[in-house]
């Protein structure tokens, strides 16, 4: 008798072998250049805390939300659609839309809830999570509506 799993065990956990090396480099260049002051060593752990974020999601019904770091990678990797719409088609299957806002939050225990389902999910998945990308939870998620760098409703 075998037993199907419905997500299968992923090849790694470290983030960076889920993009060519050329989009993690590229990715890092345009988090450093939206967000001056912001170093390599800081780019990249948002760059990885982006790509557990975004698998994460792949393996959960639970809505997710990114921090205000990674929704900065999250935002970058967006940009670069080519490299978006391939990590999509090959981790998810499908395309993960990026819709911000979390109108249910207060039914679902607010940021502070999203934040600790977000962070339970990735170390679901196998990742560890950089605790200093993580203090909040900023208003998107992958299947809600609003955004932190949306000119209607947004924190900016």
């Amino acid at each position: 008798m075998t037993i199907a799993l419905e997500h299968p065990p992923l090849h790694s956990t470290e983030p960076r072998t889920f993009l060519p090396r050329e989009v993690w480099r590229a990715l890092t260049a345009d988090v450093i250049k939206a967000h001056p002051g912001t170093g390599r060593v800081l780019a990249e752990r948002i760059i990885g805390q982006t790509v557990a974020f975004l698998i994460a999601g792949t393996r959960t019904e639970e809505p997710l939300s990114p921090s205000e770091h990674v929704d900065r990678g999250w935002h970058a990797f967006l940009l670069r659609t080519r490299a978006y719409q391939e990590f999509c088609d090959r981790h998810a299957g499908r395309f993960i839309h990026h819709h911000p806002g979390v109108p249910d939050a207060a039914g679902a225990g607010g940021p502070e809830a999203a934040r600790n389902r977000t962070v339970a999910a990735i170390r679901a998945a196998g990742f560890d999570v950089d605790r200093a990308l993580w203090p909040e939870a900023a208003d998107c998620t992958q299947c809600h509506a609003g955004c932190t760098d949306s000119p209607v409703g947004g924190k900016k």
